[in-house]
């Protein structure tokens, strides 16, 4: 039965996560904090830097899964997509290490400030006009390149001492502060979280820190939604997915914040 359980909750993880470029860390974390940790129904994790490295696993296996999709569909700008992965890769495998300093409670309420922040963020962000809902960048389009990579770096870091992929960040930023279409963000964004969740996962192995069960289940169901995901973004619309986003971070933020400070 909980082969069953993880194989469908990765692959709502995959498809949310892939519609929205987030990776799906966004879900798992708080499952698993609640669910599966020490007095939870499937108490795998004894620790929080097992949570961590278990989720960016899943969130690697996702995101790979997603980028082939994005890949096929040429909806991947590789001209960022390259140079912004590159500068995650020293915060992610830095963030690894400090994942290790984590405990139950110190978990909760630091993931939960920063659901919080993002979540009003992200909320205020639905009240603008995103760019047009485009599948192709012109050839005359610019960004602030220096302004993306010195983004990109603390998303690899933010990717590895949470566990969820970065992309929560990374979205928002390539949308509303660098100009993209969101689905050109999106797609763009899973392949960033491809390199940075690598590298993250890498470090986390070598920690001992990924619990393998939970982990290898929940990836199989994450690598079948992903690619649902990719299909199903082609017919969701940019407010309908910035929405979603919103309100899942700040619904999240706020019971951790209150399991965190009791």
């Amino acid at each position: 039965m909980a082969y069953i359980v993880f194989l469908i909750l990765g692959a709502a993880v995959g498809v949310f996560g892939t519609i929205v470029g987030i990776g799906g860390g966004l879900v798992l974390v708080p499952v698993f904090i609640l669910f599966m940790s020490d007095g939870g129904i499937y108490p795998y994790f004894h620790s929080a830097p097992q949570i961590v490295g278990t989720s960016l696993f899943v969130v690697l296996m996702n995101a790979v899964s997603g980028v082939t999709a994005y890949i096929r569909q040429k909806r991947v700008f590789f001209d960022v997509a390259v140079p912004f992965a590159l500068a995650t890769l020293p915060g992610a495998f830095l963030g690894s290490y400090i994942a290790s300093t984590f405990n139950a409670k110190s978990l909760d309420f630091w993931f939960g400030c920063f659901l919080f922040c993002m979540g009003c963020i992200m909320t205020w962000n639905t009240c603008k006009k995103a760019p047009e809902n485009t599948l192709v960048i012109d050839k005359d389009f610019h960004y602030n390149k220096p302004l993306g990579i010195v983004c990109s770096l603390m998303v690899g870091f933010l990717s590895s001492i949470f566990g969820i992929g970065g992309g929560i960040v990374h979205v928002p930023v390539m949308i509303y502060l660098l100009g993209f279409p969101v689905h050109i963000a999106t797609a763009t964004s899973q392949f960033v979280l491809a390199c940075s969740s690598f590298v993250g996962v890498v470090s986390h192995v070598m920690l001992s820190h990924v619990v393998w069960l939970p982990a290898i289940c929940i990836g199989i169901g994450a690598t079948i939604g992903a690619q649902i995901g990719a299909r199903l973004s082609r017919k969701t619309k940019s407010r309908t997915i910035l929405t979603i986003l919103a309100a899942a971070i700040f619904f999240v933020s706020i019971k951790l914040i209150y399991t965190g400070v009791n």
